[in-house]
C-alpha cells in the first residue's frame, strides 16, 4: 500500500468518526418551532425565552446526562407550511428532539415527520385530540380540547345554565376542536344550545358584531366562544357588550394574554363577565415562584403558554436523563412511562397512553375595578380548579 493511498484512507476514517458513525456532539440539541414572527408572535417570543430560561437553568445545574443542553431555534410564523419546512431542516440537521409548535393546525402538519423519522415532537400548547395518537413519537405537555369543552359545559352547568349559545371559527382546527367536545358535553349533561353562530376565518374577521346581535336576541347568559387572545382582546369582548349581550363569554386557554395593554381599547369593564380554562393561575404555589422568576429575568409578565414552554424543557430534559441517552427512541420509552409522574408549573401530572397528560385546570376571571386609579388595566383572579377526573 503506497504512503499516498495509507494517507487518504487515514483521511476518510477521520471524516468518518468526525460525520458520523457514533460521533458525539459536545450538547444535547432541542429543536424549537414557534411562531416567532406573524399572528401570535406575542406567543412565540414569550416562549421562546421561557425555553431559554430553563435551559440556562439546567445548564447551570450541571446539564443533562452530563452534557449541555443547546436550542436550535426555527420560526413557522404561524404557518403550517413553514412548520414542515422547520421540521424538515432539523430532521436534515440531525436534531431528535424537537418542542413545538404552538397552534395545533401547525403541529399537525408535522406529526406524521416526527414519526416517520422517529424524532421526538413535544408540543407545549397543541390541544386539538388528535395531534397525539398513541404509540408513536408525539406528546404533548397541555391538556386537549376533549377536556377544555367538557369543562366550559360544566361550568355553565355549574352556574345555573339550561340554555347556551357557542360563537366559534368553523376553518380554525382550535376553535372547532373546542367546540366539538363542547356540543358533546352538553349532550351529555343536558345543556340545550340554543344558538350556534361562526365565522369563516380567524385571521381575517374582525367584525362579530352580527353574531353577536344574534346572540343577543336568543337571549341566552351563557356563551362559549373558543377563540385567540388577538381576537378577544380588540374585538370579540367589546362588540359582544356593543351588541347588547351582557351575559358570561367562556373561553379556553387562547384568552390568556387577551387583556394585555396591546389589546385594551374602549371601555375596559366589558371584560367583567369574561372567563377562561386556563392550565395555571399565576398568583400561587409554583406558578407564582415561576412568575417572579420570569419577570425579573424578562420584565414582562408570563401567559400560561409561555409557563407550558418552560415545563416542556423540563419534561424532556427529565426523559432524557430517565432514558439515560438522548437517542429518540429511549427518550421515546421515558415518556412513555404512564406510571411516571411529572411536577410542573402547569401542574403534576402522567402521560396517559395517547402522551396526553392528565392534569388539572383552573377557571380564570378577567375583572376590571375602575376603582383602582393607580393602575387602569383588565386584572385576573382565580375563580375555581378542576381536578383530575372532574371534567
Amino acid at each position: 500500500m503506497t504512503k499516498l493511498l495509507k494517507g487518504v484512507l487515514t483521511v476518510f476514517f477521520v471524516a468518518l468518526l468526525l460525520t458520523g458513525c457514533g460521533a458525539e456532539e459536545d450538547t444535547i440539541k432541542i429543536g424549537i418551532i414557534s411562531p416567532n414572527t406573524g399572528a401570535l408572535m406575542v406567543y412565540g417570543q414569550s416562549m421562546t425565552d421561557a425555553y431559554k430560561m430553563a435551559v440556562d437553568e439546567i445548564n447551570k445545574s450541571g446539564g443533562v446526562c452530563g452534557r449541555q443542553l443547546e436550542l436550535v431555534i426555527k420560526d413557522d410564523k404561524m404557518e403550517a407550511t413553514e412548520t414542515v419546512n422547520c421540521m424538515n431542516s432539523l430532521v436534515a440537521d440531525q436534531v431528535g428532539l424537537v418542542i413545538g409548535s404552538v397552534t395545533s393546525a401547525c403541529t399537525a402538519a408535522i406529526t406524521d415527520i416526527a414519526n416517520q423519522e422517529e424524532v421526538i415532537l413535544l408540543t407545549p400548547t397543541a390541544t386539538e385530540d388528535s395531534i397525539a395518537g398513541g404509540d408513536d413519537f408525539v406528546f404533548r405537555v397541555c391538556f386537549a380540547d376533549s377536556f377544555q369543552g367538557a369543562i366550559a359545559a360544566k361550568c355553565a352547568k355549574g352556574m345555573g345554565y339550561s340554555e347556551v349559545g357557542v360563537l366559534y371559527c368553523a376553518s380554525d382546527a382550535y376553535s372547532k376542536g373546542i367546540y366539538n367536545a363542547f356540543v358533546k358535553a352538553c349532550e351529555i349533561l343536558d345543556l340545550q344550545i340554543v344558538d350556534v353562530e361562526t365565522v369563516a376565518d380567524v385571521a381575517l374577521t374582525q367584525d362579530y358584531s352580527n353574531q353577536w346581535s344574534a346572540l343577543a336576541r336568543s337571549q341566552v347568559g351563557y356563551v362559549f366562544a373558543p377563540f385567540y387572545y388577538y381576537t378577544v382582546g380588540p374585538y370579540l369582548v367589546h362588540q359582544a357588550r356593543q351588541a347588547g349581550f351582557q351575559g358570561i363569554i367562556m373561553g379556553g386557554d387562547g384568552y390568556d394574554g387577551a387583556n394585555g395593554l396591546q389589546y385594551q381599547t374602549g371601555d375596559l369593564s366589558d371584560f367583567n363577565n369574561v372567563l377562561f380554562i386556563n392550565h395555571y393561575f399565576p398568583g400561587e404555589g409554583k406558578g407564582a415562584d415561576f412568575s417572579q422568576k420570569f419577570i425579573e429575568l424578562y420584565g414582562y409578565f408570563p401567559d400560561a403558554f409561555t409557563a407550558l414552554a418552560y415545563d416542556s424543557v423540563y419534561v424532556l430534559a427529565d426523559a432524557i436523563e430517565r432514558a439515560g441517552s438522548w437517542e429518540p427512541s429511549k427518550v421515546r420509552e421515558a415518556l412513555g412511562d404512564v406510571d411516571y409522574r411529572y411536577s410542573c408549573v402547569t401542574g403534576d401530572f402522567a402521560f396517559d397512553r395517547t402522551g396526553t397528560p392528565i392534569k388539572g385546570a383552573v377557571i380564570v376571571e378577567y375583572i376590571f375595578n375602575p376603582l383602582n386609579l393607580e393602575e387602569n388595566k383588565v386584572e385576573t383572579r382565580l375563580r375555581g380548579r378542576i381536578t383530575v377526573g372532574e371534567q
